[in-house]
């Protein structure tokens, strides 16, 4: 005999503190390089983690207004799909590409390690 499907409602938080349209949720692709693993999230936050005891070793909120080297205004958003591309001492973050209804922007950030 088959047993019946339940169905439940869910209902979540659509905002992270004062920001509409967010969460929390880490669910953008992760990037590693050895030590660090690197997870961006739907209220705009990038942070490294220690892949050895899970601290935050690094965490910046993408989400404000940027002078673009193009001149077109430019805000950052939620990070919600790639992870990051790492490569010569550069972590480059798209913020702003929601995939399912997180916070618009147009962004891609580049972080160094000396900061230039």
């Amino acid at each position: 005999m088959q047993q019946p499907i339940s169905i439940v409602a869910l209902h979540y938080n659509t905002s992270s503190g004062t920001r509409q349209r967010c969460s929390p949720a880490q669910s953008a692709a992760v990037s590693a390089i050895p030590g660090v693993a690197f997870s961006g999230s739907v209220d705009g936050h990038m942070r490294a983690y220690s892949t050895t005891d899970g601290r935050i070793l690094w965490d910046v909120d993408t989400i404000r207004i940027y002078e673009t080297v193009n001149g077109v205004p430019g805000r950052g958003g939620s990070i919600d799909g790639p992870g990051p591309a790492i490569g010569g001492g550069m972590v480059f973050v798209n913020s702003g590409y929601p995939t399912a209804g997180g916070m618009p922007g147009n962004v891609l950030l580049a972080f160094s390690v000396d900061g230039k």
